[in-house]
């Protein structure tokens, strides 16, 4: 596991036990089974709905995108706010927003 993802299990701790899984070519995190957020290229990502998207964006943070067969695919994270890692307080706010957004979408049907 790279030093950059057992940092972001740290800062992230207060929410919970916090479990990074390899997927992708990065790793995906997880909190009690749910995937709250994702690390690629040593950056943190954070699940995003309508509920709590115009807190990424009025900061300007960028959407998780990636290249599938020449197409840009954007998900459901945005890239942590700097905040994030200076404050354990901002910490555990912005987990637990992107927590929730991910138990939102759980009950969406399908």
């Amino acid at each position: 596991m790279s030093e950059f993802t057992e940092y972001v299990k740290e800062v992230l701790g207060s929410l919970g036990p916090v479990q990074a899984r390899r997927m992708f070519g990065g790793y995906g995190l997880f909190c009690d089974g749910v995937m709250f957020g994702l690390i690629a290229d040593d950056t943190l990502y954070l699940k995003s709905d309508q509920v709590i998207e115009p807190y990424f964006k009025e900061r300007n943070l960028e959407q998780f995108t990636y290249d599938k067969r020449g197409k840009p695919i954007k998900m459901s994270y945005f890239m942590a706010p700097e905040e994030l890692f200076e404050d354990p307080e901002q910490a555990t706010l912005w987990a637990r927003r992107s927590l929730d957004a991910a138990l939102r979408a759980k009950q969406e049907p399908s």
